[in-house]
């Protein structure tokens, strides 16, 4: 898309395999300004919407719209969303310098707020820990020049401390992309977020109006 999108709709979502149904006309929307949550029980489907909404996974039926114009392959406009996976996805034999290059990021933005990473710079993305990969794989989603941002459990493999420096830089970015974010550390979802989706077991979205009793009344918490 030539001009920034504002909101990002997605709709009509259909998946299913072996008969079961993963999601069933399934809905959501984001803006920009805005960090959407995402959350919902093990193998529900959560993975499954965010590459539906990428385009990297066959559905029956969806929509996925930008400012209203329809959008056949996301993942072919980073330009409009960029996408971070549960597993990893850089390639190891690139520097972390190289990576940055590789996403149009200057990781020179990062050398205050992230000394450990910025110092690793000349170092190979497979010799790094599995901490230090994922806390990477994050920066460069998310300092990406885009205008969508879907996060897939980015807490996983992080210490403490860098998903405290994580949680900062998603606030930070809110303000000028449309985020969502998935993760089973609910407690990060529910602080972060505007508002929030969950998606059941019988793959429909439902959107919360008072997420914490909500969610315990669904029996998702305590």
């Amino acid at each position: 898309m030539n001009q920034s999108a504002t909101l990002l709709e997605a709709d009509g979502i259909w998946l299913q395999f072996g008969g079961r149904k993963i999601l069933q006309s399934v809905y959501v929307n984001l803006q920009v300004g805005r960090i959407t949550g995402l959350l919902g029980r093990n193998g529900c489907g959560k993975s499954c919407l965010l590459r539906s909404i990428m385009g990297l996974m066959p559905t029956e039926t969806q929509s996925v719209r930008a400012n209203g114009r329809y959008v056949a392959k996301a993942y072919q406009q980073p330009g409009l969303i960029r996408y971070l996976p549960q597993h990893p996805f850089v390639p190891s034999t690139l520097t972390v310098q190289a990576a940055f290059g590789w996403y149009g990021v200057d990781i020179n933005e990062i050398a205050d707020e992230y000394p450990t990473t910025y110092g690793f710079r000349h170092q190979k993305i497979g010799r790094l820990s599995g901490g230090e990969k994922r806390l990477t794989e994050i920066l460069l989603v998310l300092k990406s020049a885009t205008d969508f941002v879907l996060l897939d459990e980015p807490f996983s493999h992080l210490m403490p401390l860098q998903i405290e420096q994580v949680l900062q830089t998603i606030r930070q970015e809110s303000t000028r992309k449309g985020i969502l974010l998935s993760d089973h550390l609910y407690r990060h979802v529910l602080d972060l977020s505007d508002s929030i989706y969950y998606l059941t077991v019988g793959g429909r979205t439902i959107l919360l109006n008072a997420p914490e009793q909500d969610l315990k009344d669904m029996g998702y918490i305590f």
